[in-house]
């Protein structure tokens, strides 16, 4: 008959239990070896010993006990002293010895010390596929001091483990300068609050809201990853950024806001989604989170498919200021894009692409046997940029010019060739025309006009720096490492209404006639139209408030041009 497995009792304890078990293991003729060695595992004592330990850790939780009273070195001092206080039994003498042997006083102390901080021991319950080889795991405590920046560090849920995983470090942030946290660490507490079964939003405002001192409690990460090297890449911001509106950031605190031409130092790039960047000349060192280009790309690429991207290529024509031989706000004396077009060639735009993002820049400094810039003006209606430039370049002719132009039209008595213009036959002009000489050209009453390369190449030949206006459109042709150009959008000071400045006077100076209100927002929104559609390419904004302070403004800017660097794209320097 087999004997029956005997009943425990509701307060037998673990060991006891496997007591019981080992007592009913019988060996097997198959297994006869394997029975010998769980015999021997469950019989070991020092099992035997832990198991009791674990059940008086367990019934010590279940009571919860609280210290008799909080200061037993007191008592014993006080007791010590009493006793010194007249003649001793040899009892008392053994009771004083006690109380002042090192050992119990630093016992007492120590229960103080638990009893007045309320320290209550946590242990997890032990998991029920515990393995053979489970290794011990390795706390580290990280005590970190930040003001009211954030920690500089983003979290995720581990969806296989459902740990709390450090995703990234913020270079320049607390966490990052303090050197203790790393990514690929598992975060358990934050000031003795466990976050094992928080949601990440509860974490991230947990950290968010502590100051000063912040003490964490991590696993480290099985191989920690080497600080790397700050990255020396620098990119010119082709748009605007702003964390708090973009849902599909990490987290919205640690975002980098920016605006387009802000020059941007990517510190990493590890994440292919969300790069670290800072804000160059900003004074905080922390990096924050900023879209890659590959992901702006993307989304942007979804929004146009979706429909809710604008177009960036605008339907409506901008109308440009016009270098001509007049220039006004009267629509006779304009060009129309049909008439004035620019050349097709190779150029390095970053308008070509339909979505903008970064452009790759560094720093260059034009040097001493090296050709000047180019500087480039472009103008919104209404800045009379020729008349700006014509006058810049008078004041110092030995060091600026223009590019002269080429032109059907017949020569007038007073005129000199290569001087005010290039007098070609019409068939010699549609030649160079047809062989993307010009970067712009167009009709101008039955005229035609252009500028050619060759009449840049030629000033810079003579080690002056050229000043050209143009359209827009012909910086594609412009925008390259021969050239370098500097590019200056002009756009005069618009009033609110014509009541509020003389009615005769026209924003660009000088008189030139009523204006209108009509007048007014057609300049507005060429100035709009043309920052929407090449402001990404602009270098430099000029507010023209009156013909003298503009010429001013624009003459410091081609001085300083010649003595400072200045970022460019990175592919003009390249060798």
């Amino acid at each position: 008959m087999k004997e029956a497995m005997p009943v425990l009792t509701a307060g037998a304890g673990l060991h006891e239990t496997l007591a019981l078990l080992t007592s009913q293991l019988r060996p097997d003729a198959n297994h006869k070896e394997d029975m010998v060695f769980l015999k021997d595992v469950f019989s070991e004592r020092s099992l035997g010993y832990l198991m009791k330990i674990h059940e008086k850790l367990r019934q010590y939780e279940r009571q919860s006990p609280t210290p008799v009273l909080h200061s037993a070195s007191s008592l014993a001092d006080d007791v010590a002293e009493e006793l010194q206080s007249g003649p001793m039994s040899t009892e008392e003498k053994e009771l004083l010895h006690l109380l002042t042997s090192p050992h119990l006083k630093a016992v007492l102390s120590v229960h103080d010390t638990v009893a007045q901080k309320n320290f209550d021991p946590v242990l997890p319950p032990l998991p029920d596929d515990l393995e053979d080889e489970l290794e011990e795991e390795s706390v580290k405590i990280v005590r970190l001091v930040k003001n009211k920046e954030p920690l500089g560090a983003t979290i995720r849920r581990d969806e296989a483990t459902g740990a709390v995983i450090v995703a990234r470090i913020m270079r320049g942030g607390a966490a990052d300068r303090s050197g203790l946290v790393h990514v690929g660490d598992e975060l358990r507490e934050v000031n003795g609050v466990s976050v094992i079964h928080k949601r990440p939003d509860e974490i991230s405002q947990l950290l968010s809201q502590s100051q000063g001192s912040i003490t964490l409690k991590i696993i480290p990460a099985i191989k920690e990853e080497d600080r790397l090297k700050e990255s020396k890449v620098y990119v010119r911001a082709l748009f605007d950024y702003i964390p708090l509106e973009d849902k599909a950031t990490p987290c919205q605190e640690a975002g980098l806001p920016f605006k387009r031409g802000d020059i941007l130092q990517v510190v990493t790039q590890d994440d292919p989604t969300w790069w670290q960047a800072k804000r160059v000349g900003d004074s905080n060192l922390r990096a924050g989170l900023v879209p890659s280009k590959q992901f702006q790309e993307r989304r942007l690429a979804y929004r146009m498919k979706m429909g809710t991207l604008p177009n960036p290529k605008s339907p409506k024509k901008p109308v440009y200021d016009q270098g001509c031989d007049k220039a006004g706000l009267r629509r006779s004396f304009r060009l129309s894009r049909k008439d004035r077009q620019g050349s097709s060639g190779e150029g390095s735009d970053p308008g070509d692409p339909d979505f903008l993002t970064y452009e790759e820049v560094t720093r260059y400094q034009q040097r001493p046997n090296e050709r000047p810039r180019l500087v480039v003006l472009i103008g919104s209606l209404g800045a009379r940029i020729n008349e700006l430039k014509q006058r810049v370049i008078a004041e110092n002719p030995h060091r600026f010019a223009v590019a002269v132009p080429h032109t059907t039209r017949p020569k007038k008595p007073h005129e000199k060739e290569g001087v005010e213009y290039h007098f070609v036959t019409k068939q010699q002009f549609d030649a160079d025309a047809l062989n993307n000489k010009f970067i712009e050209h167009g009709e101008y009453k039955e005229n035609q006009y252009g500028t050619s390369i060759e009449a840049i190449r030629s000033v810079q030949a003579k080690n002056k720096m050229c000043v050209v206006d143009v359209q827009p459109e012909a910086l594609k042709r412009l925008r390259t490492a021969e050239f370098k150009p500097y590019v200056i959008f002009v756009k005069p000071r618009v009033p609110e209404s014509r009541r509020r400045r003389s009615a005769a006077t026209s924003p660009g100076g000088g008189d030139h006639g009523r204006v209108t209100d009509e007048d007014l927002q057609e300049m507005r929104q060429s100035a709009i139209q043309i920052d929407q559609q090449y402001g990404h390419l602009v270098d430099r904004v000029l507010i023209k408030e009156d013909s003298a302070s503009a010429c001013t403004e624009l003459r410091g800017i081609l001085e300083r041009l010649e003595r400072e660097s200045f970022w460019v794209p990175v592919s003009w320097v390249r060798t």
